[in-house]
C-alpha cells in the first residue's frame, strides 16, 4: 500500500490531456486558460503525515494551500475560486474534494510507476495530467 510520503517531493509536468476542456468546465475565462495551458509547473507537496502543503510553481503563477487531511478548509485555487476543499488519503490516493457556489470539483494525486497521475474532473469531464520527480 502506498503511503502519503510517496507523494512528497518536487514534481515536473511532461504530460497533460484535457486541461483547457477542465478549466473551461470549472469557469476560467479564455485568457487565464491559454496561460494555463502554456504553463509548466511543478508540484511541491510536503507532508508530515497529517499536515499537507502543495504548492503549484510556474513561470506564470505559484499557487499553495496547506491543510490537515479530513479536515475541511477555504482554498483560494490558482484561478481566484474560493473553495470549501477537504482532502483525504485512501488506497494509495490523495483526494481533493471543493465545492463552491454550489459545483464540485474532485482532484486525485496517486503515484504510478514512478510518476505522479493528477486527475481532475469536474462533471463528465476529466483531464489527466502526468508528472516526473525532480527531486
Amino acid at each position: 500500500m502506498a503511503t502519503i510520503q510517496e507523494l512528497a517531493g518536487r514534481w515536473r509536468l511532461i504530460e497533460s490531456k484535457g486541461f483547457d476542456e477542465y478549466m473551461k468546465e470549472v469557469g476560467v475565462g479564455m485568457a487565464l486558460r491559454k496561460m494555463g495551458a502554456m504553463a509548466k509547473p511543478d508540484c511541491i507537496i510536503t507532508t508530515d503525515g497529517k499536515a499537507l502543503t502543495v504548492k503549484t510553481e510556474s513561470t506564470l503563477k505559484t499557487s499553495q494551500f496547506s491543510c490537515n487531511l479530513g479536515e475541511k478548509f477555504e482554498e483560494t485555487t490558482a484561478d481566484g475560486r474560493k473553495t470549501q476543499t477537504l482532502c483525504t488519503f485512501k488506497d494509495g490516493t490523495l483526494l481533493q474534494h471543493q465545492e463552491w457556489d454550489g459545483k464540485e470539483s474532485t482532484i486525485t494525486r496517486k503515484v504510478e510507476n514512478g510518476k505522479l497521475i493528477v486527475d481532475c474532473v469536474m462533471n463528465n469531464v476529466t483531464c489527466t495530467r502526468i508528472y516526473e520527480k525532480v527531486e
